[in-house]
């Protein structure tokens, strides 16, 4: 089981927390169509969906699939760093078109902005040490538990609603949540565990994954509400490059395996 949650990959990213600003100044697609750029927000500290490389440029599958939509749609691509608290204000605001980064669709999110059709799954499991003896993810509903989380990710609401016995740090990004449980500040950390190897390999502690399966999350592209005609647009991209098995293509040569729950193609949306 382990191995199909290393192979899962994404991270699940949710609305706790967020301050969402009133302001709603999104382009249409005919006004990102005439302005010749696509503006994309995409969060670097989710390695491999995005990260920095040598030149401090952000890279990854999220800036791939980006530029395969800028490629379709016939304008230029501009990547836009985002985080976990500030992507969905990002989007409302109208300061960037749409937003990646395992934006999971969810109902609390879908009231402040939209969501196209899925483009690519989650596999949510537990991270912890070795020198803990936990092998259920429910045995984690102890106030003697303190779980270390991103703040703004949907494992915190999931925390809430099922570990409520449980106590959470929530911290700004994944480098520091995962550093901060190597130093022992916590005793486990719930997020897609493929993700974050890149951030364990940093720190020499004998990680631990409690092999079993949560959820599995759909994660689509987050629009404005007020972006008219974008989405429509998105969706049927969107449908061509899971059709063409361009979306496979891009995920392999991020993740190194194909995608554990593929999103399966429909011309249903």
């Amino acid at each position: 089981m382990l191995k199909k949650l290393l192979a899962a990959g994404a991270v699940a990213i949710g609305l706790t927390g967020l301050t969402v600003p009133t302001s709603v100044e999104a382009r249409t697609l005919d006004e990102i169509i005439k302005s010749g750029t696509i503006r994309v927000g995409v969060n670097p500290t989710l390695p491999p969906l995005g990260k920095f490389d040598d030149k401090n440029e952000i890279v990854g599958f999220d800036v791939d699939f980006a530029s395969e939509i800028a490629k379709t749609l016939g304008v230029k691509l501009e990547v836009v760093q985002t985080g976990s608290p500030d992507r969905i204000p990002f989007v409302v605001s109208g300061k960037i078109d749409f937003v990646m980064g395992a934006m999971t669709r969810n109902p609390e999110r879908a009231k402040v902005i939209d969501f196209t059709v899925p483009v690519h799954t989650e596999v949510l499991g537990v991270l912890t040490t070795k020198d803990k003896p936990f092998t259920d993810w429910k045995q984690f509903n102890d106030p003697s538990i303190t779980f270390v989380q991103v703040r703004g990710s949907t494992p915190v609401k999931f925390i809430e609603d099922n570990l409520k016995n449980a106590k959470v740090t929530l911290l700004d990004n994944y480098p520091d949540a995962v550093r901060a449980l190597a130093q022992g500040r916590g005793t486990a950390m719930i997020d897609v565990i493929d993700f974050m190897g890149e951030h364990m390999a940093k720190h020499k502690v004998e990680w631990k994954v409690v092999e079993t399966p949560i959820d599995i999350y759909y994660c689509g592209l987050g629009v404005s509400k007020a972006s008219t005609g974008l989405k429509d647009w998105l969706n049927v991209a969107i449908f061509e490059l899971h059709r063409r098995g361009k979306t496979d293509e891009i995920w392999k040569k991020w993740f190194g395996m194909d995608m554990l729950k593929p999103v399966g193609v429909t011309p249903y949306f």
